[in-house]
């Protein structure tokens, strides 16, 4: 069946946007660990919304202490990590709120994380928030669709096998 899957192009696996804003290419995240696409190819929303859903069906891999990131198992192979911001790890949870935790499974459009943006980036942190597929090497296709405003849960990534 896999081989007439890749013959006749199979369909997209999809991925939702985790937080309502305007996506980007991942690589215009300025954090090279993200950019250069070290952690996976992916996408970035420059949240205009303060709550990251889960894009997928998925288990939560692990959900940081901090709440500022989360990584998932997607039901459909992906391995997805959510980074609110950049280096928001050093507010050491403030302006974050958790609402899922390790082992949880979770729906696509599930609430995960709310963080005060504003507060944020009063704090000088860029919010931009990188999602990346972190096996990205297992699929033959990773269509995004950025440079757009999306609703968290709206189509940003397509994974083909």
């Amino acid at each position: 069946m896999g081989f007439f899957k890749k013959l006749l192009g199979g369909s997209e696996l999809e991925l939702g946007a985790p937080v309502d804003g305007y996506a980007v290419s991942v690589k215009e995240v300025s954090d090279p660990t993200f950019g250069d696409e070290i952690l996976g190819k992916g996408i970035a929303v420059r949240p205009a919304g303060n709550k990251i859903v889960s894009p997928c069906d998925a288990t939560v891999d692990l959900m940081f202490d901090t709440g500022h990131a989360v990584s998932l198992n997607a039901d459909n192979g992906a391995e997805i990590l959510i980074h609110v911001g950049l280096e928001t790890v050093k507010l050491d949870g403030k302006y974050f709120t958790v609402h899922a935790k390790s082992g949880d499974h979770v729906a696509k459009g599930q609430l995960l994380i709310e963080f005060d943006r504003d507060a944020i980036a009063q704090e000088g942190y860029d919010t931009i928030t990188p999602m990346v597929i972190c096996n990205s090497d297992k699929y033959s296709e990773i269509n995004v669709y950025v440079n757009k405003e999306v609703n968290a849960g709206e189509k940003v990534i397509g994974l083909k096998e």
